[in-house]
């Protein structure tokens, strides 16, 4: 029987959720044009949000998701408040060390408060294998695909056709003429911050029934989202969400071929044999200066 119809699922399967961590990323770069390495750490966060639902309310995981949006995006409206509006005019070597110091204080946060003891959710569900042709996956990875792809066009429709949507994208283009419109720019860098937060905190909750979760969950997945952006060119949001598939398939391709040990050096080797090919990324030109416009 022949793998790859189970290539070509598992490949949409992780690609779905990696693109949702991968456009939370770019949205918050192409707008504000900050890096944020606490992307991570947020994600972990949603994924104990999921763990802590799951053990004490008894709520499914993908209930939880619907808590989760407005609560991450809360999270996300605070710590910009508190952290990034001092420094987002400031340079690109502060604001890279204030959202390391940020990722740090999260993951000792964590640390002290769930201790670094992996812990696992399991659903009733969790074990149930579907099988369609040559394919087989369980139901938490078919419903967390479907629910990532569905958030995933809701930004995209949000972004191309909402008013807060044209707005973000006129700042993403030109922030001092924006200014000059009469468009308040601190209170679009705040949304940008906790949309991008909110995207991210989601994939974590959709994460938690399928990994296990600890302080340090997200590093593995935040350095997808990385290799994603830049593939696909910084602040292009169509441009990280074909990245990310790229990257979901020679991830699963490497790990089948060669071995699960070899999937980070497979994809890394992609990222810099496509930045020798084209510095910019796949969609460079477009990405520099326009939020996939």
């Amino acid at each position: 029987m022949t793998v790859l119809p189970q290539l070509i699922v598992s490949t949409l399967l992780l690609g779905g959720i990696y693109a949702l961590i991968a456009v939370g990323l770019t949205l918050i770069f192409g707008v504000m044009r900050v890096v944020n390495f606490a992307h991570g750490e947020f994600l972990m966060l949603g994924m104990y949000l999921a763990l802590f639902a799951f053990a004490r309310l008894h709520f499914d995981p993908y209930v939880t998701l619907v808590l989760s949006l407005p609560i991450s995006f809360a999270v996300g409206w605070a710590s910009y408040r508190g952290v990034m509006r001092p420094i987002v005019h400031a340079s690109h070597n502060v604001q890279v060390f204030t959202t390391v110091g940020l990722s740090i204080a999260l993951q000792n946060l964590a640390l002290v408060l769930w201790t670094a003891d992996a812990r696992f959710l399991r659903t009733d569900y969790y074990a149930v294998v579907v099988r369609i042709g040559g394919a087989a996956f369980n139901v938490a990875q078919i419903v967390a695909f479907a629910l990532a792809v569905a958030l995933t066009a809701g930004l995209f429709a949000f972004m191309r056709w909402s008013y807060i949507g044209k707005v973000m994208r006129a700042t993403a283009q030109d922030r001092d003429a924006s200014a000059l419109m009469g468009i308040d720019t601190d209170r679009v860098y705040a949304i940008t911050w906790a949309v991008g937060i909110a995207c991210v905190g989601a994939a974590g909750v959709l994460l938690a029934p399928i990994y296990p979760v600890y302080p340090t969950a997200g590093l593995q997945f935040v350095l997808i989202a990385y290799v994603a952006v830049v593939l696909g060119g910084l602040g292009d949001m169509a441009g990280a969400l074909i990245a990310a598939l790229a990257v979901a398939a020679v991830e699963v391709a490497g790990s089948y071929t060669i071995g699960t040990a070899w999937k980070e050096v497979l994809y890394l080797l992609l990222f810099i044999g496509i930045l020798v090919v084209r510095p910019a990324g796949l969609f460079g030109q477009r990405g520099a200066e326009a939020l996939g416009t």
